[in-house]
């Protein structure tokens, strides 16, 4: 038998995704219970039987899943039940499926994403209507779904009774609500409301459920709220290679995480840790938050040629080079140690670079 060490630094530390993290120990006991002996393919197995339970107990008895491999694919797979071929999808410019897709959601899904500006990263219904008409019009993609991203892009977060606004004014026009739920966990967290109230109660029609960024190997979920607004996702998963062959892999996991706290314990760890680096680096001069923490995530401009420097210790991303902001996002197992000596490094590279430290900005 071989012995395997790791490859990689086990002491390396980042603030760049909350996918760099590992699995939470719990969904690795909960892989291994499920590797024992044989199960039926394709989601004829025990574990997925049971992910329908612990899915309508979250969000309400007509929930149905989907498990599939990555977000992408539940934003595509999801998007595509919702549409006709020549509908279209109005969006933020900011989504996600806008931006980090790789145009997946128009070069495979086939429809169209009609964008509109926002200040934060949310829609509403006049955001919406920018981009609402033109129905009837052979000339033009129909708007037929709304998708929203809780939380968003830019970590901030839709209250429910936005997200009811939302939902009525896109039934109204007979349109559709979407929502990307990567980081769903931590927006229930924050605004300190069920899974349920904050979707299916809402008016949301169908989700993509997180889970790899809070604490899952692979794997996501579409979730189906209301069974009318969707079809077709029984052939469309597969059509779009979204069917695991060995699926009781990916159930197991997001059993694990949703069955009982495991979402709530992670996201809400996640969401302080966050907190606790806002803090910290707001009292550096020269350091801006340039969007409201409401979940895991830190957004803020730093002095020319501090992010680089920094990134030699600790991996970040920038959010936008021309005006030096940079995005760092805590995880799970992110540790109030890693956040002080994250803090710690800003600060020297700030002063570093000419620039007072503490006394707020």
């Amino acid at each position: 038998m071989t012995d395997y060490a790791p490859l990689h630094d086990i002491a390396l530390r980042a603030f760049a995704s909350d996918n760099y993290s590992g699995v939470h120990p719990e969904v690795m006991t909960a892989l291994s219970a499920a590797n024992l002996g044989h199960q039926v393919a394709y989601g004829e197995d025990a574990y997925t039987e049971r992910l329908h339970q612990v899915i309508a107990e979250r969000f309400g008895p007509r929930a149905r899943p989907f498990p599939v491999f990555n977000g992408t694919g539940a934003n595509v797979v999801g998007l595509q039940s919702l549409l006709p071929r020549w509908g279209a999808v109005i969006c933020p410019t900011t989504a996600h499926i806008n931006v980090d897709e790789n145009a997946a959601p128009e070069r495979v899904g086939g429809m169209k994403l009609l964008t509109v500006e926002t200040p934060d990263g949310k829609l509403t219904p006049e955001l919406i209507d920018k981009e609402a008409w033109g129905w009837g019009d052979q000339h033009r993609a129909q708007p037929l779904a709304v998708s929203i991203t809780q939380s968003t892009e830019l970590g901030t977060l839709y209250t429910v009774e936005e997200i009811r606004a939302i939902a009525e004014h896109a039934h109204a026009r007979g349109m559709k609500l979407h929502m990307d739920g990567a980081r769903l966990s931590n927006a229930a967290v924050a605004l300190g409301v069920s899974l349920q109230e904050m979707t299916t109660d809402a008016g949301v029609d169908i989700l993509s459920l997180g889970g790899t960024k809070n604490g899952m190997m692979f794997g996501e979920c579409i979730v189906v709220l209301n069974p009318e607004a969707s079809t077709g996702l029984d052939y469309l998963r597969k059509l779009n290679m979204q069917l695991a062959s060995k699926m009781r892999f990916v159930s197991a996991q997001l059993i694990c995480l949703y069955e009982g706290d495991l979402w709530h314990r992670s996201a809400s760890h996640a969401n302080a840790m966050a907190r606790r680096l806002a803090d910290a680096v707001g009292r550096i001069d020269g350091v801006r938050i340039t969007q409201p923490t409401q979940s895991n995530a830190v957004f803020a401009a730093l002095p020319a040629g501090v992010a680089d420097r920094l990134r030699s210790v600790f991996r970040f991303y920038d959010w936008d080079q021309a005006t030096g902001e940079v995005r760092w996002m805590c995880t799970f197992d992110t540790s109030e140690e890693d956040v002080d000596a994250f803090a710690e490094a800003i600060a020297r590279e700030v002063a570093a670079a000419g620039l007072p430290v503490g006394g707020g900005h």
